[in-house]
């Protein structure tokens, strides 16, 4: 009986156990941070898109401000910003990574937990404020360098790739008409010679991911900022350029592309 009243004791305290180490395994996951967001801001600088414009500096401005509300919320949350031109792929313009950190107080009561999330916030909008105002003095500055000739938006695919290795959630952002113009027998040039229908712009796409396809961008979220007026005309914006990019990126990693 003595030996019977052993075993069951045993086995309930390795159930105990067991259960205790769960409960702290699954606590250990619910204090895990979110995981970092790396944001790439591709802005163009080539002749074809004139930030000045009232329309597109009002559209870009409000987009840049939506993206550092939404994307720069935790520390470790990193915005960078290249330009896009002749030389796209070595054109960072801005760095900038959120440091702001929330005080961990796991014994703090109602009144001390809320004085720790205000300091936090207060501090990650002192941040977030500084950062914008940088943001938009790179959003107004003017390429006037031979540098504007060229718009090179396949080297913008490097940069993603390497930001896909950081393990974080990349999102992609291109404020741009997208006419990629590089001079070259193995290069788009979409002033010159436009894809004409939907099926010539997966036809080139296609073509063109056997050439890119070392670039593993992941699967990040890409987003085309067009500066477009809804009232445009299909030459001026010419929907199968949209389509060429859309299928460019799917076939390279499967990526979703929104277009703003």
């Amino acid at each position: 009986m003595q030996r019977l009243f052993k075993i069951k004791y045993a086995v309930l305290s390795g159930l105990v156990f067991l259960l205790a180490a769960c409960g702290g395994e699954k606590e250990k996951a619910e204090a895990t941070p979110d995981t970092p967001v790396y944001t790439l801001v591709f802005l163009d600088k080539t002749q074809s898109v004139n930030v000045n414009r009232a329309y597109v500096n009002e559209k870009y401005r409000q987009t840049l401000t939506d993206i550092m509300e939404t994307n720069m919320k935790n520390k470790g949350d990193k915005l960078e910003v290249y330009y896009i031109h002749e030389n796209t792929s070595k054109a960072r313009a801005l760095s900038l990574m959120i440091r702001s950190e929330k005080e961990i107080n796991d014994g703090a009561n109602a009144t001390d937990r809320e004085a720790i999330e205000t300091a936090f916030q207060l501090s990650l909008q002192r941040e977030k404020g500084i950062f914008l105002r940088q943001l938009l003095l790179k959003l107004n500055q003017q390429n006037t360098g031979s540098s504007n000739q060229s718009t090179d938006i396949w080297a913008s695919l490097p940069v993603i790739a390497k930001a896909g290795e950081s393990g974080a959630q990349v999102s992609v952002y291109y404020f741009s008409d997208m006419i990629e113009s590089v001079k070259g027998a193995d290069r788009r040039d979409f002033h010159k010679q436009p894809p004409v229908s939907d099926a010539e712009a997966e036809e080139e796409a296609k073509s063109d991911v056997k050439k890119l396809a070392k670039y593993a961008i992941g699967s990040p979220q890409i987003t085309i900022v067009s500066p477009f007026e809804a009232t445009a005309s299909s030459k001026e914006n010419n929907p199968h350029v949209t389509h060429y990019w859309q299928t460019l990126f799917q076939e390279l990693g499967g990526v979703s592309v929104d277009e703003l």
